[in-house]
């Protein structure tokens, strides 16, 4: 009897001591911002919510998928664009990657950017051969409380001939190789870490390229495309919180021992969280450049987004004398702009990128080109498939059944005459099936044509009235059976 009993708890023992000696489960969170856009006034609220993350997780990582600045005359006129990386520091991220707006400044810029900010910037798809810009690793491990998660970046080269968009004097002396490719080389970092992160600038189009081969990143954060994500594509799982700072991503990781259980993704409004009070009076410090408060004119009512572009065109053609402008969707980075004073900072939001315009000559059939290409493009789908060219010149878009753009039909041109057209820079050096002659590019710069548009009436009243349509042809009723 005493020798069964002895068994019992010898077996017991050795259940306890093998339970006591099995893998420890820990929750790790990853926190993620992707395409902030200089969006300081938002930093406030998150910083908010990281510390609520920080003081009930056990090991939490901040990262960010790229584009910190241009959006924001508050950061991107600072001395080397400095507010967002210095808000960012403060914050303790721990690790990001470059998006195409960091080039956007120039060299020198980027190259500050790079040495000032406290976090690693990871790129692996970046080739620096110029003093100014640090080449960036390809990737870090970073341990915290003994959990090594391993982030490598990339950054897209899918809209600019190879390199990210932009001007192309602002990537003299680097090179941008495959994305994919160098997303794929460094999935060897796995062996060195439980938790392997992609943080990726491509956009969710590419992203979903790379995870359509087995992948060993257990993550990918991305950014680029804008968009909202939540996916998990065979074992990865595939997120983005839009842009502007609206959301932090909340990625929550299980991991038993060193091996990953599960990963889940939750989007936080941070419209939920007080703004944290330390962050919002270094913000107020920011905001209160007396420069950029300087009113420059008065709208006499609302500009709606298309009211914006049209006044853009319209100032276009009357300074150059052109008969035609175009200028593109993506170039008006405000939605609206409301009645009343307007201040210089409110002008750099909504035109940021120093687009200057580029004069040419064109026929109808040339327009058309152009704006059928822009249409149809099936490479960059998040701007094909709408109106994405604003004119002073009314046209409707003819869509077939399919959904594809067949003609342009321009009421008020003649077919076969060349006319002086005016366009942004933006368009003249990156739109497809662009035909044109006679160019002449030392325009004068958008902004400056919207101060004096300003400055010379008062009130401005702003046409908010469309100029382009769609016509969608209708889908053929299905024979009976």
């Amino acid at each position: 009897m005493k020798k069964k009993i002895f068994r019992h708890c010898l077996c017991c023992l050795l259940l306890a001591a093998a339970a006591a000696c099995g893998p420890r489960e820990r929750t790790v969170v990853l926190l993620s911002t992707n395409d902030i856009h200089a969006r300081i006034q938002r930093f406030p609220q998150l910083a908010a919510a990281v510390k609520a993350c920080r003081d009930t997780a056990d090991v939490v990582f901040l990262v960010d998928a790229g584009d910190r600045w241009t959006g924001n005359a508050y950061v991107d006129l600072a001395e080397n664009r400095r507010p967002v990386l210095e808000l960012m520091n403060r914050l303790g991220y721990d690790a990001a990657t470059l998006g195409n707006h960091e080039f956007d400044a120039g060299h020198a810029v980027l190259g500050d950017m790079l040495r000032f900010a406290e976090f690693p910037v990871v790129c692996a798809n970046l080739r620096s051969d110029t003093a100014a810009v640090p080449q960036t690793p390809p990737g870090v491990v970073v341990e915290k409380d003994g959990v090594r998660v391993g982030f490598v970046g990339v950054v897209t080269n899918f809209e600019g001939e190879g390199r990210p968009a932009g001007h192309a004097d602002r990537f003299t002396g680097l090179t941008f190789p495959d994305p994919l490719c160098a997303a794929r080389r460094y999935e060897s970092l796995a062996g060195d870490c439980d938790l392997l992160v992609l943080i990726s600038h491509m956009g969710a189009t590419h992203d979903r390229d790379l995870l359509a081969e087995p992948s060993a990143y257990d993550l990918v954060i991305g950014g680029h495309s804008h968009e909202v994500i939540d996916e998990r594509i065979g074992a990865t799982l595939l997120t983005q919180t839009g842009k502007n700072l609206q959301y932090v991503g909340a990625t929550t990781v299980r991991l038993r021992g060193h091996e990953v259980v599960s990963t889940d993704f939750r989007l936080v409004p941070l419209d939920a969280y007080a703004p944290d009070p330390e962050f919002a009076a270094e913000v107020e410090r920011y905001y209160a450049a007396p420069a950029l408060h300087r009113v420059v004119g008065r709208l006499g009512a609302g500009a709606s987004h298309t009211g914006l572009a049209n006044l853009i065109t319209d100032r276009m053609a009357a300074r150059t004398g052109a008969e035609v402008a175009f200028y593109h969707i993506g170039g008006v980075r405000l939605d609206t702009l409301a009645p009343g004073d307007v201040e210089l900072a409110v002008l750099y939001d909504l035109e940021p990128f120093g687009t200057t315009v580029v004069e040419a000559e064109m026929t109808p059939a040339q327009m058309r080109r152009m704006i059928l290409a822009k249409y149809n493009d099936p490479v960059n789908t998040k701007e094909s498939h709408r109106i994405d060219i604003y004119s002073t010149e009314p046209y409707a878009i003819e869509v077939g059944p399919d959904g594809e753009a067949v003609d342009v039909r321009f009421p008020g041109l003649r077919e076969g005459r060349a006319y002086r057209v005016a366009m942004s820079d933006y368009m003249y050096k990156k739109y497809e099936a662009l035909e044109y002659d006679a160019p002449r590019e030392s325009g004068p710069a958008v902004l400056d044509l919207l101060r004096e548009a300003l400055e010379s009436t008062d009130p401005l009243l702003p046409d908010n009235a469309p100029r382009q349509t769609e016509r969608h042809a209708a889908l053929p009723v299905p024979k009976a059976a």
